[in-house]
C-alpha cells in the first residue's frame, strides 16, 4: 500500500505544529485539491468544515486530534472509513490530574477557604478523611479508568457508571439506565467524562443531579465535568446551584464555548471555570501515534482505537 497525503484540517487550532510534526514522514495538505482529490490518504481533523471529507475517493482513515469524536459526527457527509480516536498516555495523565485536581480542591473545602482569604477570617472547619467521600465517575473508558485509580490510591470511595458493564478492582461498578439512579444516590462528588452522543446529550440535567447525596461529609453534592460540554444543562446546573441541590461545581467544558460572557457561570460564587483546558492535545505526543497507525495501516496491521460508529465512540 502507497504512501498518500493527509489532509489537516483544524478548526480552532493553529495548525503550523501539527503541519510540521507530520511532514516529516508525511506530504501535508490544508486543503484538498478539488473536491474529489484522489491523493488523499488520511485526515487529521478538529471540526472540519462540513461535508470536506465526504467525496474522497482513496480515504483511508479519519484521525481525531482529540479524544472526542462527536465534532466529527457533526459532519453530515462522512464518508464510510475508519475513525480513529486519541489515547495517548500524556492525554490520560492531563485528565486525571484535572479530576484529581478539582476532586482534592472541593474536598478540602478550597472555595471557602479562597473566600475566608479575601474577607481575612481565620478559620478552620471540620475536615473529613476520604474515605468518608464517594467520588461517582460517570464514563468508565481510559480517562475514567487512570482517574479512579489515583483517586482510589487517595483513598476515595470510587463508584463508576457507564452504558455497559466495567468491572474495576475497588469501584463500585454500575451500569444501564438500571444502575443509574443507584449510582448517583451513592455519590458526593460526581465526576463527568461521558463521550458525547445522542443518548448522553443534556444527561447532566435537573432530574440527574437532584439524585445525588446531599447529606455527606462535604455539606452537599459536588458536579465536575471534563468531558463535553453538552453532556450538561447549564441553566440546569444554575438552578441546582441556586436552591442548594449542588453545593459547588467545576466546569470545564459548557453548552456553547466558548463561554459566553454574558453566562452567570463566569461570577457564580460556588462555580469553578477553566476554558476545556483539562487535557490540552498535544501535537509532539499525539502526532507519533498517528504516524506509527498510518504506517502500520500499510503494512497490513489494524487501526487501534477506532471508534464504534454505532455507540458514537
Amino acid at each position: 500500500m502507497e504512501k498518500g497525503k493527509v489532509l489537516l484540517a483544524l478548526t480552532g487550532f493553529h495548525p503550523q505544529r501539527w503541519r510540521e510534526l507530520l511532514a516529516a514522514e508525511r506530504e501535508v495538505v490544508l486543503e484538498p485539491d478539488g473536491p474529489s482529490d484522489p491523493s488523499i490518504a488520511y485526515a487529521v481533523v478538529w471540526k472540519q468544515k462540513p461535508n470536506l471529507l465526504s467525496s474522497l475517493p482513496n480515504l483511508r482513515a479519519i484521525f481525531s486530534i482529540g479524544a472526542g469524536v462527536d465534532h466529527i459526527f457533526a459532519d453530515p457527509g462522512l464518508p464510510a472509513v475508519p475513525i480513529v480516536r486519541v489515547v495517548a498516555d500524556n492525554l490520560t495523565q492531563y485528565m486525571t490530574e484535572y479530576v484529581v485536581w478539582r476532586v482534592l480542591d472541593h474536598h478540602r473545602q478550597g472555595m471557602l477557604y479562597r473566600g475566608q482569604q479575601q474577607k481575612k477570617t481565620w478559620h478552620e472547619p471540620p475536615q473529613r478523611p476520604a474515605g468518608d467521600i464517594s467520588v461517582g465517575i460517570m464514563g468508565l473508558g481510559n480517562l475514567g479508568r487512570a482517574a479512579a485509580s489515583v483517586l482510589l490510591a487517595l483513598g476515595f470511595a470510587v463508584n463508576g457508571w457507564s452504558r455497559t458493564e466495567h468491572p474495576m478492582q475497588g469501584v463500585s461498578a454500575y451500569s444501564g439506565e438500571a444502575g443509574l439512579i443507584p449510582f448517583l444516590n451513592a455519590t458526593d462528588i460526581l465526576v463527568v467524562l461521558l463521550p458525547l452522543t445522542p443518548r448522553t446529550q443534556g444527561i447532566v440535567n435537573y432530574s440527574v443531579l437532584k439524585e445525588l447525596r446531599r447529606r455527606n461529609g462535604l455539606g452537599g453534592a459536588v458536579l465536575i465535568n471534563a468531558g463535553r460540554g453538552r453532556l450538561q444543562k447549564d441553566a440546569d446546573i444554575l438552578r441546582a446551584l441556586d436552591d442548594g441541590t449542588l453545593k459547588e461545581a467545576s466546569l470545564d467544558v459548557f453548552e456553547v464555548e466558548p463561554l459566553p460572557k454574558t453566562s452567570p457561570l463566569w461570577s457564580h460564587p460556588k462555580v469553578f471555570v477553566t476554558p476545556h483546558a483539562a487535557a490540552t492535545s498535544d501535537p509532539a505526543h499525539l502526532v507519533p501515534i498517528m504516524l506509527r497507525q498510518m504506517a502500520a495501516f500499510e503494512r497490513g496491521e489494524k487501526l487501534e482505537n477506532v471508534v464504534d460508529r454505532e455507540a458514537g465512540y
